[in-house]
């Protein structure tokens, strides 16, 4: 998602009752319109980042918490952007250099999880495992 002077990622919180999982398939939904049957998520990559943050009407800084998940579309599918106005796939060409705090170090976690993972095929687009 674009911010005024960033890209990011589509994130949430979690419900009551939610899992980490649950909540990422439910966040993907409302942000992007993207079913949960629409993606193959990677049952063996999750990552994990914890930051601080300070928001501008808070006077304290929070801790956030993320937790990631690798997922690839079965299908090209129409983006619903319901809470940010704009998007960009990125091409999958490492080293990225998209976003320092959050994508940057997501993306070096996934580019070692397909070097140590030899059967996972590499990504020859930004849409869709080979």
């Amino acid at each position: 998602m674009k911010h005024p002077n960033r890209w990011d990622l589509p994130k949430g919180h979690l419900d009551f009752g939610e899992t980490k999982r649950e909540a990422a398939l439910r966040e993907l939904w409302e942000e992007t319109g993207i079913p949960a049957d629409k993606i193959w998520v990677d049952p063996d990559f999750v990552f994990d980042q914890r930051y601080t943050v300070q928001y501008p009407k808070d006077p304290a800084p929070r801790l956030k918490e993320l937790s990631l998940f690798l997922a690839f579309l079965r299908e090209d599918i129409e983006l619903k952007l319901t809470e940010h106005s704009g998007f960009k796939w990125f091409a999958w060409a490492p080293p990225h250099r998209i976003q320092e705090q959050t994508i940057d170090s997501l993306l070096q976690s996934v580019e070692l999880h397909f070097q140590t993972n030899p059967a996972w095929p590499q990504p020859s687009s930004p849409l869709t495992p080979t």
